[in-house]
């Protein structure tokens, strides 16, 4: 393989015309540009400029060898322009991951913020559970994901890097008519007697329940198992029964319904950024990620 940098010495010599001229050019000495050629010329297996009356000329190979290096040279200043623009966040594309609650609320809010400060760089968003995020992580296919976790079952910080972005709050969903439903705010023991609306047996909110039920000192009386949260509003609205859900979960609210804070008295969840930890990041990811930051100061669900 061809050593770009004498390539390019070979250039100024002929662009210039002598080795002297050529080591003002490039801020050598004369007899580094000398040392520089004679190695090319062996890595050729045969000469590629002769002295001449007015200077240096390229020989035959010289000049087929410079067309070359000339084309070389040109892609390589191309590409240095490329990551350039993409290191300057000009262009370039990025690819992120999230779930549904989080990117029905905080993260459009984000992506919003991003294309703003960098409309050039393309966004792909890939919305998935939990484990699929973390499998789209570990393959390169996101370079950051938004993911989630309670205190009980804290994410392992050894196999992705974690920063937290905000609590996500746990809050109670009672039907617009329910005696509740005009109070700021409830305790768990207040809600022994209450039939409840959950997720499916195997969803995180339903061990949140069963802990906070427990530590207040009752079990839950189950009354309805909704497919996702849409369906848990619309049971908890005609007086089904009253739901437990991320404040995250409830930006599209139903309009029979009230949220009720919880205070303490429900655990809330983590919402964190992760990324791979032998990850180059490139300068799109690491803009998205302080984008990130930024917004969830302060960060509020509605």
């Amino acid at each position: 393989m061809l050593d770009v940098n004498r390539l390019q010495v070979l250039l100024h010599v002929i662009e210039e015309g002598s080795v002297t001229a050529a080591a003002a050019r490039l801020q050598y000495s004369p007899s580094a540009v000398s040392q520089q050629l004679r190695r090319l010329e062996r890595e050729v297996g045969q000469p590629l400029l002769t002295r001449h009356a007015r200077g240096m000329v390229p020989t035959e190979a010289g000049q087929v060898l410079a067309g070359h290096a000339r084309k070389v040279v040109r892609q390589l200043t191309a590409a240095e322009a490329d990551l350039a623009e993409i290191a300057g966040l000009r262009r370039g594309q990025l690819s992120i991951g999230t779930f549904a609650t989080v990117g029905s609320s905080f993260v459009p809010l984000a992506v919003q913020r991003f294309r703003q400060l960098y409309p050039s760089i393309r966004l792909h968003i890939h919305s998935d559970r939990e484990q699929g995020l973390i499998d789209k992580l570990e393959e390169g296919e996101v370079g950051l994901s938004l993911l989630w976790d309670y205190e009980w079952r804290r994410i392992d910080p050894s196999q992705v890097a974690l920063t937290t972005l905000f609590e996500d709050p746990t809050v109670l969903v009672v039907a617009a008519d329910h005696p509740l439903a005009g109070e700021r705010s409830v305790h768990m023991r207040d809600l022994a007697d209450e039939g409840w609306i959950i997720r499916s047996e195997q969803h995180p909110v339903v061990e949140v329940l069963h802990r906070s039920a427990a530590a207040a000192g009752f079990e839950p009386r189950i009354s309805f198992e909704a497919n996702d949260y849409q369906e848990a509003q619309a049971m908890v609205s005609v007086g089904f029964g009253v739901a437990l859900a991320p404040r995250t979960a409830l930006t599209n609210k139903h309009p029979g319904v009230r949220i009720v804070s919880l205070g303490d008295s429900a655990p809330p969840r983590r919402i964190v950024v992760a990324h791979r930890h032998d990850r180059v990041r490139a300068p799109a990811e690491i803009a998205f990620h302080e984008v990130l930051l930024d917004m969830a100061q302060g960060y509020e669900p509605d």
